[in-house]
C-alpha cells in the first residue's frame, strides 16, 4: 500500500476496498516508526487526523466525494492550519498555534484530504539543507548521514520514506525541487501566482510558491488540481479558468522540443550527474523528443542577484517577529526597544539574522541604487533569456542540483558554498516560471540525482506531460531506500 499512486488509493477508497481512517491509520504507524531516525516531522496529531478521516469517509458515504477524498497528505511547517503548531522551523514561532487556515490548507480541507502533520524545514524557508531548523536537521531516507535538501526538507524525506503518499511544499529558489532531486521523488514548483500564498508564513514575497511533492509526475498533476485556484485574500494570485492539470499526461513526446542551456552543462557540474541527465535526454529522444541548444547567458548571475532580492524581501517580511503579538518574546528586558533587540536576537537562528542583515543593507540609503536596483535589472534580463529560449524549445531541461546530497555539517561553516546548490533552479523562481524535479540515476554512493525541466508560464500540463512520459519509461521514481 505505501508504494500505490495516489490515483490507486483513491481508487481502493471510492471502492470502499477500505477506510480513510484505515489508510491514515498506515501512514501514522510508520510515522511512529521512522520519524525518530529521520525527523521528518515537526507535529503529529493523531486524533486530529483520524477526525478528519472520518469526515472524509463520511463525505464519501453523503456522495460528495473527490478524485483524492480520503487520502492523507503531509503539510510544509510554513503554511498555517488552524488548531496546529506552526513554527516555521524557527523558536520564534515554536509555540505559534495557527488561529487560520492557510489558502492551500483550505483547498486540501474541501477536497476531504486530511493532513498526517507538520513537515520539518529550513528555519523561515532559509537554507539547503534543511540543517537550519530550531527542531534539529532532517536525515536523508537514502543515508541518515546526509543531508535531504531544503528548505522543504522534511516534506521530500517523508514522501521519499514512505512516511506519507504526498505533502505540500514552498519553493522561493528551490526549495521543492532542491530537496525532491536529493531524496528521489517528483517536485513541481507552478507558475507565481497559480497557488495562493494567504497563510503561507512570508520569506520573500516575489518569489515564494507553493507546489506538491510526491513519488510522480502523475501524483503532483493530481495534486495540483487540489492547489490551485484564484484567492480574493492574496493579492498576487491570478484569476484564470480552472485547469486538470492531469489532461495530456497520455500524449505523446512526438515533435517535442527539449532545450538544453548551454550554461546548465558547464564547469561546476558533477560528472556522474551529467552523465544521468545525458542518459535521460537520451531516453526522452528515443520518446520522440529532439534536443535543441538554447542559451540562458544571464542564469550565471541568478545566485548574486537572488541574494540581494530574497534577503531584502525578508528582512521586511520578518520586522513583523517582534515578541510583541505572537510568537517568542524574551523573558527578561529593560524596555521596549530592549525587548526587541533579545527577542530577535534570541529567536532568529543564525542564518536567518545573516540574511536579515544582508538585506537591510541592500535596502539601505546610499546601497539601495547599487545593489537592489541593479539586481531587479538583471533579474528582467534573465527573465528575457528565458522568453527567448523558449521560441525554439518547448521545455527547458537540465540538472536540478550540480551535485547530489552532501554529508550533514560539510557545509555548515560555508554559506556561499551552499547557497550554490541552488545553482540551477534559481533563475525560475526569479523569472516566475514553473519548474520541476525528478529522479533520473543514481550516483556511485546510492544517492539520487534529480532531472530539472522548466516551462513556460502555465505550461504545468505539458511538464508534466514530458515527466510522466519519461517515468514510464523508467523505473527511478518507484525505487525506495533500503530498510524503509
Amino acid at each position: 500500500m505505501i508504494d500505490y499512486s495516489l490515483k490507486t488509493l483513491g481508487a481502493m477508497l471510492a471502492s470502499q476496498q477500505l477506510s480513510s481512517r484505515e489508510l491514515c491509520q498506515t501512514w501514522l504507524a510508520r510515522i511512529a516508526e521512522l520519524n525518530p531516525r529521520i525527523n521528518a516531522f515537526i507535529t503529529v496529531d493523531a486524533d486530529k487526523t483520524l477526525a478528519e478521516a472520518d469526515c472524509a469517509d463520511q463525505m464519501r458515504d453523503a456522495g460528495q466525494a473527490g478524485p483524492l477524498t480520503g487520502v492523507p497528505v503531509a503539510h510544509k511547517d510554513i503554511f498555517c492550519t488552524e488548531g496546529w503548531l506552526t513554527s516555521c522551523g524557527s523558536k520564534m514561532l515554536h509555540n505559534f498555534i495557527a488561529p487560520y487556515d492557510a489558502h492551500v490548507i483550505q483547498r486540501f480541507k474541501a477536497a476531504g484530504m486530511p493532513s498526517l502533520g507538520k513537515t520539518n524545514m529550513d528555519e523561515f524557508a532559509m537554507g539547503s539543507s534543511n540543517e537550519t531548523s530550531y527542531f534539529g536537521a532532517v536525515k536523508n531516507p537514502w543515508n541518515p548521514d546526509y543531508v535531504p535538501g531544503g528548505s522543504s526538507g522534511g516534506a521530500a524525506a517523508c514522501v521519499a520514506a514512505r512516511m506519507a503518499p504526498a505533502a505540500t511544499g514552498t519553493d522561493t529558489g528551490g526549495s521543492i525541487r532542491q530537496p525532491a532531486a536529493l531524496c528521489g521523488i517528483t517536485g513541481l514548483k507552478p507558475t507565481y501566482g497559480l497557488v495562493s500564498r494567504f497563510g503561507m508564513i512570508a520569506f520573500a514575497s516575489s518569489l515564494d510558491q507553493a507546489g506538491p511533492m510526491a513519488k510522480s509526475a502523475e501524483d503532483c498533476a493530481l495534486l495540483l488540481n487540489v492547489m490551485t485556484g484564484f484567492d480574493p485574500n492574496d493579492s498576487t494570485s491570478l484569476e484564470r479558468e480552472k485547469e486538470d492539470y492531469s489532461r495530456d499526461l497520455e500524449q505523446p513526446l512526438a515533435g517535442l522540443r527539449i532545450g538544453l542551456p548551454r550554461e546548465f552543462f558547464a564547469e561546476g557540474l558533477n560528472t556522474e550527474v551529467a552523465a544521468a541527465v545525458e542518459t535521460a535526454i537520451a531516453e526522452l529522444t528515443k520518446l520522440g523528443a529532439t534536443p535543441v541548444e538554447v542559451s540562458l547567458a544571464n542564469s550565471k548571475l541568478a545566485i548574486p542577484v537572488y541574494y540581494v532580492l530574497a534577503p531584502a524581501e525578508a528582512s521586511s517580511n520578518l520586522s513583523r517577529f517582534d515578541g510583541v503579538r505572537y510568537g517568542y518574546r524574551a523573558p527578561e528586558y529593560t524596555d521596549l526597544n530592549d525587548m526587541y533587540s533579545k527577542t530577535r536576537a534570541q529567536g532568529f537562528g543564525d542564518e536567518v539574522k545573516r540574511r536579515i542583515l544582508i538585506g537591510a543593507y541592500v535596502l539601505s540609503h546610499g546601497y539601495y541604487d547599487a545593489y537592489y536596483l541593479q539586481a531587479q535589472k538583471i533579474r528582467r534580463l534573465i527573465a528575457n533569456d528565458f522568453t527567448e529560449a523558449f521560441k525554439s524549445c518547448d521545455v527547458i531541461l537540465g540538472p536540478t542540483a550540480p551535485g547530489t546530497a552532501f554529508k550533514l555539517g560539510e557545509k555548515a561553516d560555508d554559506p556561499v558554498s551552499m547557497y550554490l546548490n541552488d545553482l540551477y533552479t534559481i533563475p525560475a523562481n526569479l523569472a516566475g516560471l514553473p519548474g520541476m524535479s525528478l529522479p533520473c540515476g543514481f550516483d556511485g554512493k546510492g544517492l539520487p540525482i534529480g532531472l530539472q525541466l522548466v516551462g513556460n508560464y502555465f505550461a504545468e500540463a505539458k511538464m508534466l506531460n514530458v515527466a510522466h512520459q519519461y517515468q514510464r519509461a523508467t523505473d527511478w521514481h518507484s525505487r525506495a531506500p533500503e530498510g524503509i
